[in-house]
């Protein structure tokens, strides 16, 4: 594996800041997912391990797929402990920013930790990163966040100190950020990282199975109701949208995460290749993109729904417009934008999809 990616001087610094930190806080974006847990965790496990003191503070609650993940019990998350999570950024020493490139993705946590005094490390694997921390690791190329955190413990000489639990957080970013090693993982560097960290004793099938393959009775109704109802595909541009409104949403006792991987489901469609699913909140419409075969749904999200992300995996927000009308709204301006791509979808080379004739009755 190679050891020589990061600056050696960003190293040592980072070492120092480590090493002279009486509290360490480490955090992510909101609305985490396996990355941005299994990175904060992984690290602040380490720490922990090796005599420091370290507590990861989320923006908000993680979803229930993940409460697997070793230290998710001692997990700070804003929302729920808002005064502690307070104490707890101002009263660090260094504060180590997980798996997101702009202060925005931190949502009301962004303002405590970019005015808190101490220094700050931002540790991420997206694109166009802001440099508001000290010192920034930032490696879009990587698989996952999870990925750099653990070059770099084994670039600081730590990886002996990696335990089991630390080194089960670290494999769930890996996997859950590549869909079980099937998107952005073609670096064979990735697969040498998944070997160390299966010989700490991580249970690979178990993180697969809890954070991929686990739904609720519920969340698997909501799952078949939005492909089933709700999956509208558009053979000349060769994408697929799916909309779910409040109102659709508790009708099947919704909770976060229960919407997890959607998106990608109408990839499977033979010919589809890009997928965009849009998830009405009270005040938005979450959008998530996703594509195969290099198509940039991070450029229709940046350009029209103030987000961004990944080549193949972006998502965004649309605020435009009414409570009543603003979902239908986000539908349409997607539609209306996708001639605008059709070129970039024709590069892709992809295969005449083949819509179904009903059967007679």
């Amino acid at each position: 594996m190679n050891s020589k990616i990061f600056d050696t001087q960003d190293l040592k610094s980072f070492k120092r800041l480590i090493d002279s930190a009486q509290e360490i806080v480490l955090t992510c974006h909101v609305r985490p997912d396996g990355d941005a847990i299994g990175s904060t965790l992984g690290l602040c496990l380490l720490l922990n391990a090796t005599g420091h003191h370290a507590v990861v503070v989320t923006p908000d609650l993680a979803p229930k797929s993940l409460s697997f993940v070793p230290g998710m019990k001692d997990v700070v998350a804003a929302t729920k402990y808002p005064d502690y999570a307070k104490e707890k950024i101002a009263n660090a020493d260094l504060i180590i920013c997980c798996d997101f490139n702009k202060p925005y993705r931190q949502d009301a946590l962004a303002p405590l930790i970019q005015e808190a005094s101490c220094k700050k490390v931002l540790i991420d694997h997206h694109e166009d990163p802001d440099y508001f921390a000290d010192i920034t690791f930032s490696y879009p190329k990587m698989s996952s966040t999870c990925e750099v955190v653990f070059r770099l413990i084994a670039a600081l000489g730590l990886y002996s100190a990696l335990d089991k639990d630390a080194a089960t957080a670290l494999c769930t970013g890996l996997i859950t950020d590549t869909r079980n090693f099937s998107v952005n993982c073609d670096n064979p560097e990735t697969y040498e990282i998944l070997m160390r960290l299966l010989e700490k004793g991580v249970d690979k099938q178990r993180i697969v199975k809890e954070a991929l393959e686990t739904r609720s009775y519920d969340s698997l109704r909501l799952q078949s109701y939005a492909l089933y109802e709700k999956l509208e595909v558009f053979p000349q541009h060769h994408a697929a949208v799916i909309t779910l409104n409040m109102e659709e949403l508790k009708r099947f006792g919704y909770e976060r995460g229960d919407t997890e991987g959607v998106v990608n489901i109408p990839l499977e469609i033979r010919g589809v290749v890009y997928s965009f699913f849009l998830r009405e909140e009270t005040n938005m419409v979450k959008v998530s993109a996703r594509s195969v075969n290099g198509f940039p749904v991070n450029e229709i999200c940046s350009r029209y729904f103030g987000g961004g992300g990944h080549v193949m995996a972006a998502g965004g927000e649309y605020r435009d417009g009414d409570a009543e009308t603003r979902l239908e709204r986000c539908r349409k301006a997607l539609i209306n934008v996708m001639p605008e791509f059709d070129t970039k979808v024709r590069k892709t080379k992809p295969e005449k999809i083949v819509m179904p004739t009903r059967d007679k009755q």
